[in-house]
């Protein structure tokens, strides 16, 4: 298997994780063997760079989560481990060794180094910090390599080669986390209304998008359809969105590579993030048109319309009920409802209200 053939299996399984975490893995054991490690492991974290926070450490060896190590680098070493701070302050997408992130005096006594690196192989690590999104920052570390000569040129390049597309995978999985789609398939995304979601066939041209894909495009701020395909609404940024697609859409044999960017809006201070992914074409097609790759719209900011009727339907309100519930989700006061009942905040008929949990949705009931 050639080098070019190794990262393609590897794209095309970073697609695949992209809906379906479990698969995951055995994505990490393919990379694992590809790039002859003992093991990588994924961190997502929060907060300034200065006083980051881990909220998700994923520590795989050939496959096998340790939950058990996680746990102990966690709690143990990571408020002491010398790396961090210096690790934070990394450039996005930059590739160190982990050694060299600590002086030569730390290499002899730091606990970090000496005690939690040498039990999970990875004093000879490599190191990646990269931009997540809403301001959370991801590292991605690769383990000791397996190999008797050790980290050599191409495997080195092989990783920077999958930096971007791993950090992709890891956006596309918080948005879809975000939008409450964290396992799903691609025809079931359309039923999402919380993320915009669009089925590209192999041309580039729209087949299908949910409701609020529709709304977006309808706006016309940030993202557009333009000739039954997606345009830009500044013409700024249509060249960078033409090559997001043109990359996830190639027209020859070269590998469909996903990708992400910000399209401007004048409407809102936060732009739309775009995150087109490929989808795996099907054999043979006959000529069909087919879902050749999914665009998925997340717009800051949105909060999904709560339907009065439905939340009737699903908690048994009276229709009056069903309306404050409606207004405390979407952040309304007691003295807004008060208001626009035509009552004021200190009338005895201005009932209390309580928190009801359904699903991942808060909804409020007045209590009579």
């Amino acid at each position: 298997m050639t080098e070019q053939d190794a990262f393609e299996r590897i794209l095309a399984a970073l697609y695949e994780s992209k809906l379906d975490d479990s698969r995951w893995p055995a994505t990490s054991a393919l990379i694992d063997e590809v790039c002859s490690l003992t093991g990588n492991s994924l961190m997502v974290g929060e907060g300034p760079k200065q006083d980051l926070r881990v909220r998700f450490l994923g520590l795989y060896y050939r496959g096998q989560r340790r939950p058990d190590l996680e746990r102990e680098y966690v709690e143990d070493y990571h408020a002491i481990d010398e790396r961090i701070p210096r690790f934070r302050q990394l450039a996005d997408r930059r590739v160190v060794h982990s050694n060299d992130m600590f002086t030569a005096e730390e290499l002899k006594v730091s606990p970090a180094y000496n005690e939690a690196l040498l039990k999970g192989q990875y004093q000879n690590s490599l190191m990646v910090r990269m931009d997540g999104e809403d301001g959370s920052h991801m590292g991605w570390n690769l383990g000791d390599p397996t190999a008797p000569e050790g980290w050599g040129s191409s495997g080195v390049t092989m990783v920077k080669r999958l930096v971007p597309h791993v950090q992709q995978f890891v956006r596309v999985r918080q948005a879809l986390v975000r939008a409450g789609a964290g396992d799903t398939t691609v025809t079931a995304l359309l039923e999402n209304s919380r993320v915009g979601v669009v089925h590209l066939d192999q041309r580039g041209r729209i087949l299908a998008a949910n409701d609020r894909a529709r709304g977006i495009l309808q706006a016309g701020d940030g993202l557009v359809e333009k000739d039954g395909a997606l345009g830009a609404s500044a013409p700024e940024d249509q060249l960078r969105l033409d090559r997001l697609l043109a990359s996830a859409l190639p027209a020859g044999g070269d590998p469909a590579v996903g990708g992400s960017m910000p399209l401007r809006r004048q409407q809102a201070l936060l732009p739309l993030v775009v995150h087109v992914k490929p989808v795996p074409v099907p054999q043979p097609s006959y000529g069909a048109r087919y879902v050749a790759a999914l665009a998925l719209i997340y717009e800051p900011g949105f909060t999904p319309r709560i339907e009065p009727a439905v939340v009737a339907a699903t908690l048994g309100l009276t229709s009056g009920e069903s309306q404050v519930a409606v207004w405390l989700a979407e952040g309304k006061s007691v003295d807004d409802m008060a208001k626009a009942t035509g009552h004021t905040r200190g009338e005895p008929h201005v009932e209390e209200v309580r928190q009801v949990r359904v699903a991942d949705v808060v909804v409020i009931r007045r209590v009579r």
